[in-house]
């Protein structure tokens, strides 16, 4: 059975700082961006941690992977998003860094955390 209580998974925790984070740096995008890059990005950082938490309300571990794998997905898309928003000049180098690290943590343990979920069997 999937974890039910998705506040106390690592993965959800880190996934809400960087929600947290985007929302921060986009609030300084420039106006004309807030129907696309601004919305896109923060659209896609609440969905990795929604995903893992929506995911903890299914019934089977196999319904709880294919959420994590979106929460996967989300999380590929944010940092493409980032990449744009730093080739604009949107966001300052040592931020995409310190941001693209905070990904780059969360999907391994993303990934972990699937691989320990699918040998639990269902």
């Amino acid at each position: 059975m999937p974890q039910s209580d998705f506040k106390e998974l690592d993965i959800w925790k880190i996934a809400f700082e960087v929600n947290r984070s985007i929302y921060k740096i986009t609030g300084n995008f420039p106006k004309e961006e807030l129907y696309a890059l601004t919305q896109q990005l923060r659209r896609a950082s609440v969905s990795i941690s929604s995903n893992i938490a929506e995911g903890c309300g299914r019934r089977t571990n196999k319904d709880f992977v294919n959420f994590l794998y979106n929460a996967m997905g989300s999380l590929k898309e944010v940092e493409n998003q980032l990449l744009i928003a730093k080739d604009l000049n949107y966001l300052a180098q040592s931020k995409f860094i310190e941001l693209n690290e905070e990904l780059d943590k969360l999907g391994r343990k993303l990934t972990r955390y699937i691989q320990y979920i699918q040998g639990k069997g269902d």
